[in-house]
């Protein structure tokens, strides 16, 4: 499991184009086994994108592939499946998830594996077999006592038997119909909620709580396949901010179906968002429901009778985010997180929704729970405690008490933690090096066992330079975080060009202390042909408190531009090497608006720039992303007036190219559309280039390399 490349002396367009990058293919979605004796973990070979599904042995250190995958080509899967993988940003073929559960709760390991033909199950030590009849499934999930899987077909919930080599699935749903769905996840819980499930088994393995989505009365938004061979149109039912949500409800339907579904009574406004859905140790089923303005979020509780009891109710201002922090404790106490001091912490909770204590306190915040030891009554998270552009694992009791910080190293931690066999997996890289996994004591941190490195992936032998971290403040005092790719030759000798790197969008941070940092070859391709390129997070963006991301709140696309102004001044005055008077900028999505913004609100700053996929009116994006930022639409016109590109056109006085899918199901390509329209009305010339067959994330490897060789050349030509 080694890099065999090249080093990069001379980066390439291919190279700057190429997935999966250099140094990333390190193993992933780790779990340990439910028997504790293994660690399993999804590992495609270096320049490939096919995972396989591996076992690492804790007693003996073997490590065994489990299957034998194959490539794949993207036209195997169907437009749901593609669709699926868009919403969860999946390039690999091959084993993408999979399952374990312990038959009946102490018996032999169940092993589930879901393939683009069919399911595939192993029990103990058998072979890896087909389950008959699961041509098509979606979303399959064990049952906990290991005996059944259920999964989504044609929009309907099923159900097969898996100790049974003659077991037929069966169909537990019947009413799904153009617009209704069972056991989906509707659009926006995936795509903006990140809810990707829409059903959950009880405990006991005999009922399955699911989400039945009415969307009839949302208009249908057509997508024609214009570089298809033959006719092929894609009908969303897109819910537009200001207009319905799809309608949800809760259900609960038994195995066996002696009885019908029995429907939750999720309170008398069905204009709502089903935020999370969880079953608690007793098999009281509990959900997470949010308003539509996500400014209240409320834990309940359903007893027998199906009402509901409020455990928890939160109200933020200007928004709630979510998160998946919510464990349930044996003891019935449970552990949430909160923003209410505008930084995330955890607190302890009775099983009636009294606080016990606060756990975490501070200005920095819990990026995540990792897991819980209920035996030593302590919680492992991740947080920024150290400092936003590290993140590391931390432990604290229950019972109280100090923090206890576990990872050691300057850098980005991603762990895994299994507290019955008093181990964890470290996840480590830094801007030097690329991923790392070891195996480690939790009671004194040190090394088990190496479980993945390759000693060849770093940056001084793959010849990337280590791009600089800084920091800067705004004219108001904001403190704001940056990153600087530097031709290898500069000095103040020379002046270069600048390149601002943008995303800038909620939900995201790009300055950190990881190997994604330094192995952003676009970046460093454009730093060798000569750009000084910049990365700034803007004020919205994550992991900095509600504070500093609610500054955007009914005004996108302002503070933000603003922020990256002051990161190309700081950067011009503070490297003499920097021309302050030649400055580019580019991204996508929310990068994308970005660069649209700061061309047309910031001319005298930025002259050139290339914008992938961006929203151009926010009236033609999302409900929840867009009220959550921006309101109703209603309730704030002057806000979506000055947020959107088409409105300050006429401001533009530098070079644009607009780069767009024109099967993008997210941001549609409508948004380029009226943009170009907007820009011939006013006279303004702009470049044009579209990916007929591409969605948001571009995948085609020939695709991706012309798309950078375009981008490259405008700047060469134009900055």
């Amino acid at each position: 499991m080694t890099t065999a490349d090249r080093p990069f002396a001379t980066l390439t367009l291919a190279d700057a184009a190429r997935y999966p990058r250099p140094g990333t293919t390190a193993p992933h979605r780790l779990e340990f086994t439910p028997d504790g004796a293994a660690i399993t973990y999804l590992f495609s070979a270096p320049e490939s994108l096919v995972q396989q599904l591996w076992r690492y042995d804790l007693a003996t250190g073997e490590q065994q592939s489990l299957t034998n995958e194959q490539p794949e080509q993207a036209g195997s899967f169907s437009i749901e499946e593609q669709l699926r993988r868009e919403r969860s940003r999946t390039r690999e073929v091959g084993v993408t998830d999979y399952q374990f559960v312990r038959e009946d709760g102490a018996g032999q390991l169940v092993l589930l594996v879901p393939r683009s033909d069919a399911l595939y199950q192993r029990r103990g030590d058998g072979p890896l077999t087909e389950i008959p009849g699961t041509a098509g499934a979606l979303d399959p999930t064990l049952s906990p006592n290991g005996r059944h899987v259920a999964f989504v077909r044609n929009d309907e919930l099923w159900v097969t038997d898996l100790t049974t080599a003659e077991a037929v699935p069966r169909q537990l749903t019947s009413s799904a119909g153009d617009g209704i769905t069972n056991g989906v996840a509707e659009y926006i819980a995936q795509e903006e909620m990140g809810r990707s499930k829409g059903y959950w088994w009880s405990p006991n393995s005999q009922h399955l709580a699911y989400v039945q989505a009415d969307s009839r009365h949302i208009p249908r938004y057509p997508i024609v396949h214009q570089g298809s061979g033959s006719l092929i149109i894609e009908e969303h039912r897109y819910p537009f901010t200001g207009q319905p949500n799809a309608r949800v409800r809760l259900g609960i339907l038994t195995l066996d179906q002696s009885t019908a579904p029995y429907w939750l009574d999720l309170g008398a406004n069905d204009d709502i968002y089903l935020a999370r859905v969880a079953w608690r140790p007793d098999a009281v089923l509990t959900a997470q429901i949010e308003s539509r303005d996500q400014r209240t979020l409320r834990l309940v509780a359903f007893d027998t009778a199906g009402q509901q009891q409020t455990l928890i109710e939160e109200h933020g201002d200007p928004w709630l985010n979510l998160a998946n922090d919510l464990r349930f404790l044996p003891t019935g106490e449970f552990i949430w997180s909160h923003e209410r001091s505008g930084f995330r912490h955890l607190a302890l909770y009775q099983a009636d929704g009294q606080e016990i204590r606060a756990l975490t306190a501070g200005e920095w915040l819990v990026t995540g729970v990792v897991a819980v030891d209920n035996n030593q009554r302590t919680v492992y998270f991740h947080g920024t405690r150290d400092g936003v552009t590290e993140r590391h694992l931390y432990r604290v009791s229950l019972d109280g008490g100090e923090i206890t910080k576990i990872t050691t190293a300057a850098g980005w931690h991603e762990t895994v933690v299994a507290p019955t066999v008093g181990l964890y997996v470290d996840r480590y890289s830094a801007l030097a090096n690329a991923p790392t996994l070891t195996i480690r004591r939790l009671a004194d941190n040190t090394v088990v066992a190496t479980l993945f490195a390759d000693p060849q992936a770093t940056a001084e032998k793959l010849g990337l330079p280590v791009p600089e971290l800084a920091s800067f403040q705004t004219a108001d005092g904001a403190t704001l975080q940056a990153a600087i790719y530097s031709p290898a030759a500069a000095t103040n000798a020379t002046a270069y060009p600048i390149i601002v790197s943008v995303y800038g969008g909620p939900h995201a941070q790009r300055v950190e202390n990881s190997w994604n940092l330094t192995v952003d070859l676009r970046a460093q391709y454009l730093a060798q042909q000569g750009f000084v390129v910049l990365k700034v997070d803007n004020r919205g963006s994550a992991n900095r408190g509600l504070a500093f991301e609610g500054a955007i709140a009914g005004d996108m696309g302002k503070i933000e531009v603003a922020d990256q102004v002051a990161g190309v001044e700081w950067l011009a005055a503070n490297r003499p090497y920097a021309d302050g008077k030649r400055v580019g900028i580019y991204g996508s999505s929310y990068g994308g608006y970005m660069t649209c913004m700061a061309l047309f609100q910031a001319p005298a700053t930025f002259k050139v720039g290339v914008s992938g996929a961006p929203v151009t009116h926010w009236d033609g994006y999302d409900t929840y992303y867009t009220e959550r930022y921006m309101g109703h639409p209603a309730q704030n016109p002057s806000g979506y007036r000055n947020s959107a590109p088409l409105t300050h056109v006429e401001k533009l006085q530098g070079k644009l190219l607009l780069i767009h899918g024109l099967i993008d199901e997210n941001v549609h390509f409508r948004h380029t559309a009226r943009l170009i329209t907007a820009l011939i009305a006013a006279d303004k010339d702009y470049d044009l280039l579209i990916f007929p067959s591409e969605r948001h994330m571009p995948r085609d490897a020939k695709g991706l390399e012309y798309y950078e060789k375009r981008l490259v050349a405008y700047f060469q030509q134009y900055l």
